[in-house]
């Protein structure tokens, strides 16, 4: 045993939001992990928290797999071959690795681009405080494709230097997609910076980016393709960004090789949020920053939660738990 290195592993709990759906099932609470490792007097933290519905790992596999390398590093082992284990330790272990070595900044792009979901004029105000470019999200596929399209085009007429950034989660079928996009005239179309994943077949979502002149992102895809040996963010060109949510990917390196790469082939780079802790988010923030600086990230879950882990995200109110109040599964 290394007798300098320490590792503490935490279990938490944080109630959330009681308005929280993923995957048409409601989530009362989000579960994970917090590694903690400590060196020479200095620390690193790293967040573990498989996404339900989204991650393939359950939690109690990413708990195990997380300890076990975790009993490793203490022992003097490295911190190597991370991608081969779930996307969700992967990111935990190497994001703690780079704290501890300093190698994350402490400054962090807290920006975010608010979810807009009614009144245009509710939306002014947080704008007028965003630097740079005004960017927004809206969800849609959630109800009619019209009335999605209505409500689009409203705040893009509305507020004439937004641009909007629209998640719809495959929602759609071609069909519905065209009922979607006949509501927003061709000269407000630019001003959507991307359509994450309109269609479910990404063949469709090319498809209908191709045939309306509006662009799209690749999120789900890019987190079932990136699991593949032989994967090349080359294979999915035809859309202008892509939505990197560590939590699902893998490591830090991968998902820094994914950033640089889509620099070379001209597509935006988004680094979004799978509902991690305040710690986790924070630390996601300081990542964009170091990265993606004048990228708006897509970080703005805080609301979802009822509690903070440690760490407070800047302007939240929320009430902070402590680390130290979480369950310890393991420590040496």
């Amino acid at each position: 045993m290394n007798s300098d290195r320490q590792a503490t592993l935490y279990r938490f709990r944080l109630p959330m939001d009681s308005g929280v759906i993923l995957r048409d099932s409601k989530l009362t609470e989000r579960t994970g992990y917090i590694i903690k490792l400590v060196e020479g007097g200095l620390v690193g933290y790293g967040e573990v928290s498989p996404l339900p519905g989204f991650s393939l790992e359950s939690l109690e596999d990413a708990g195990i797999q997380t300890q076990e390398f975790l009993e490793r590093w203490v022992s003097g082992g490295q911190l190597s071959n991370l991608d081969e284990l779930h996307p969700s330790v992967a990111f935990g272990l190497s994001m703690a690795e780079l704290e501890l070595n300093k190698q994350l900044p402490t400054e962090g792009n807290y920006q975010a681009a608010p979810l807009c979901s009614g009144d245009p004029d509710e939306l002014i105000p947080i704008l007028n405080e965003m630097k740079g470019e005004k960017v927004a999200k809206v969800k849609v596929g959630l109800y009619e494709a019209i009335r999605d399209g209505m409500l689009v085009s409203l705040f893009l007429e509305s507020i004439p230097d937004l641009t909007l950034r629209l998640d719809a989660n495959r929602a759609w079928k071609p069909e519905k997609a065209k009922q979607f996009i006949k509501y927003i005239s061709p000269s407000l179309r630019q001003r959507i910076s991307f359509i994450e994943e309109p269609c479910m077949q990404p063949e469709a979502s090319l498809a209908f980016a191709i045939d309306n002149g509006v662009a799209i992102a690749w999120d789900e895809t890019l987190q079932e393709l990136v699991k593949q040996a032989d994967f090349e963010l080359d294979s999915l060109t035809g859309a202008k960004a892509i939505v990197i949510k560590p939590t699902l990917i893998g490591s830090v390196d991968r998902c820094v090789s994914l950033i640089k790469r889509a620099e070379q082939l001209g597509m935006k780079a988004v680094i979004s949020s799978s509902l991690e802790s305040s710690l986790g988010l924070c630390q996601l923030a300081r990542l964009a920053q170091q990265h993606l600086p004048n990228e708006v990230p897509g970080l703005d879950t805080i609301g979802l939660f009822k509690a903070q882990l440690e760490v407070t995200w800047p302007g939240s109110l929320l009430p902070v738990t402590p680390l130290e109040s979480q369950e310890i599964v393991w420590r040496s």
